[in-house]
């Protein structure tokens, strides 16, 4: 164990016990308040951490008296630095500011013992995984106020929307917040719309395979940053402030990338069709129209024809989607941050809610975009998919304007906010849970051959395939509204070895498929039900490792260190996929070896993908059961250690490298990796 105990990183609801606090200052007897025993605490001692030794106005040690129901009657406290000045702020009681009683400040003595007072008592951000930094000095807002609303709705519709047991802070539909499930939605809407489009539309412009990944390349790249994002808004605020500043700009961006794309290229079907008629330069080599091919006449009827111009080149349209994946991912890390800063405001009885509400909208947007974005392109052309990508992020403006924010606070130095993330990824809370989550998720290999084989085995139809997506978008939906709905006073143990029990069991059915045993099914339902099913389970597992996430954010540090901890997970898949491309090569599983009705390589490959899936349930028991097991897992022993830390960055970082060298690539040498140009 290294890194000093674990007072000195945060302070854990289990950890505080606040019912019985040691060494309580303010329920010493009154004969026994003077004597020597209670005087010079050591200020690393457990005493400390519950306010003994903290200054007043007064020299003494001790500090004024004060009402100990006052101070411990909550659960969670936090403290706070204004200037000389720190509280100690309820944060689940109602206070709007003006009920002062059950704030506590002590003001340290400006003259004497300034050198006591060095480093008793931590920021905010020193405080523990469940305080939250941007409310800091604020009390959170009741969130009952039907009686003085105005409102013309029933009070249980009233309380529908705004459930009176949360803070108003924590109710989405609300003016000041509402942004924050639309940002989520938005994010899904634009997951759909432009998925089938930088799928589709550079195979119209007739892209090579190496084009094709440079494309996607360059629009997931920023995705990469997001740690970047994140520490940036969370120590350089922008007009002020640190997140709907950064999301607005985010949006803004996205939407004029998209807008430029419309402007400067035509997107009409008739310039695909146009372009698609190559013709012949002088030297024999085949070229791409870049002027305006058709210009405005006039029939003898006096009809003006259509202006077709020249569609975007492949060096444009990709630099239109690397400008819109940078504001894309730029606003979703901002979302992230702010769920990450509220979620840790939620009431006990209802934490996790807020979370599967926002992921639900994104699912949402995502289950209803991406067919739509299908029929659309389909039927009107890429230009009224490109023109809904840009007109949807400027209907998020106005209501990121009305985000409730606070603006211009207290923002931690650089190295504090290193350190800080230091000390965190250094708690056994941290590291041991996260690195469940990686090695769960590099385990869910896949059969990279299975669409291969419903294509050319089962001729599937393009439709049919597309069915399955869509299929799968509904189900994940389902999956989280599943676990918002029932299994969310589950323990996450509970959650993943239940699943990952079913989801063996259904991805082994598929060798029942390659088989032909289908109990009556057409290949089509059975390959539904079986794919869908699996999505489905994602949905459920997926909330519960986010809800971790969130309360593993030191406050204060929200953007870098829930990017950070995202980034590590999503790694993981990446990961996971490359090795499902590399056990290609174990068995024939090629087209050939399927048009031949050779399908034991098939076989044996689904059933050595299943085994490997199914084999992150093993890994189980370093996850822990509850939040308040998590809470446990700080005051450790292993909590603290060096090395657990430097595991967890080095592998973080090192995902993040992998990507990036990948992901520049495909952008500099198209076709490094074997594809055609």
């Amino acid at each position: 164990m290294s890194g000093g105990p674990p007072s000195s990183r945060y302070a854990f609801e289990d950890e505080l016990n606040l019912a019985n606090p040691p060494h309580d200052p303010f329920s010493i007897p009154d004969e026994d308040y003077d004597s020597d025993e209670y005087d010079n605490t050591h200020p690393d001692t457990d005493a400390h951490e519950y306010g003994e030794g903290i200054h007043d106005n007064n020299t003494s040690r001790k500090g004024p008296r004060r009402s100990r129901v006052e101070l411990w009657k909550d659960d969670t406290r936090q403290f706070n630095k204004n200037g000389q000045n720190f509280e100690m702020v309820p944060l689940s009681e109602n206070n709007d500011g003006a009920d002062q009683e059950n704030y506590f400040d002590y003001d340290s003595d400006d003259n004497d013992n300034d050198d006591d007072d060095e480093g008793q008592v931590r920021p905010s951000h020193y405080s523990n995984f469940y305080s939250s930094a941007p409310l800091s000095s604020d009390a959170l807002s009741s969130g009952d106020d039907y009686d003085t609303s105005n409102t013309y709705l029933s009070k249980r519709i009233y309380h529908y929307l705004y459930p009176p047991n949360v803070p108003r802070e924590v109710q989405l539909l609300r003016k000041e917040n509402i942004a924050v499930p639309a940002c989520y939605l938005l994010v899904g809407l634009l997951q759909g719309l432009s998925g089938p489009f930088t799928n589709v539309y550079p195979l119209d412009l007739n892209a090579s395979e190496a084009q094709q990944t440079t494309i996607s390349s360059l629009k997931s790249l920023p995705s990469t940053f997001k740690l970047a994002f994140g520490f940036l808004s969370d120590n350089v605020p922008l007009a002020g402030y640190r997140r709907k500043s950064y999301m607005l700009l985010g949006w803004a961006i996205a939407s004029l990338s998209m807008i430029i794309l419309f402007t400067f290229s035509d997107l009409s079907v008739e310039a695909i069709a146009l372009n698609n008629e190559q013709t012949m330069n002088e030297d024999g080599s085949s070229g791409r129209y870049s002027l305006r091919h058709l210009q405005s006449s006039t029939s003898e009827f006096g009809e003006q024809t259509n202006i077709v111009g020249a569609p975007p080149s492949i060096p444009f349209l990709s630099f239109t989607l690397l400008m819109f994946g940078s504001g894309f991912w730029f606003a979703d890390v901002m979302g992230d941050s702010l769920v990450a800063e509220k979620a840790k405001l939620e009431p006990e009885s209802s934490r996790g809610h807020l979370q599967s509400t926002c992921y639900a909208c994104r699912f949402f947007g995502l289950m209803i975009a991406a067919p739509l974005s299908t029929v659309i392109y389909s039927k009107y052309g890429p230009q009224s998919v490109v023109m809904l990508m840009a007109g949807l992020p400027s209907l998020i403006l106005p209501l990121i304007y009305n985000l409730k924010e606070k603006k211009d606070v207290d923002v931690a130095s650089t190295r504090e906010q290193c350190g800080e993330i230091w000390n965190t990824v250094c708690s056994r809370a941290v590291w041991q849970p996260m690195g469940f989550v990686y090695l769960y998720n590099v385990l869910q290999v896949g059969n990279a051959a299975w669409k291969q084989f419903l294509k050319t085995v089962l001729n599937f139809t393009s439709n049919q395939l597309n069915s399955l997506l869509i299929a799968a978008y509904v189900l994940l939906w389902l999956g989280i509204m599943a676990y918002k709905k029932f299994f969310i006073t589950w323990s996450w143990r509970s959650v993943y070895i239940s699943t990952t029990l079913l989801n063996g069991i259904f991805s082994a059915l598929q060798i029942l498929l390659i088989r032909g045993i289908t109990f009556g099914l057409s290949p089509f339902l059975f390959a539904l039900g079986d794919d869908a099913f699996a999505d489905f389970i994602g949905g459920i597992q997926f909330l519960p490792t986010t809800i971790m996430m969130v309360h593993l954010c030191p406050a204060g540090s929200e953007g870098a260190s829930y990017a950070m901890f995202t980034t590590m997970s999503n790694s993981a898949y990446s990961l996971a996929s490359a090795f499902s491309t590399l056990l290609l090569g174990v068995w024939d599983v090629s087209k050939d070896a399927m048009e031949r009705g050779d399908l034991t390589g098939m076989i044996n490959l689904t059933a050595l993908t299943t085994l490997i899936q199914v084999s992150g349930v093993l890994f189980v028991g370093l996850l822990p059961r509850t939040k308040e097991d998590l809470s446990n897992l700080h005051s450790d022993p292993m909590s603290g250690s060096k090395i657990g830390g430097f595991i967890f960055l080095f592998v973080t970082f090192a995902s993040v490298l992998y990507s990036l060298v990948v992901g520049v690539l495909n952008i500099v040498a198209p076709g490094w990796s074997g594809e055609s140009r």
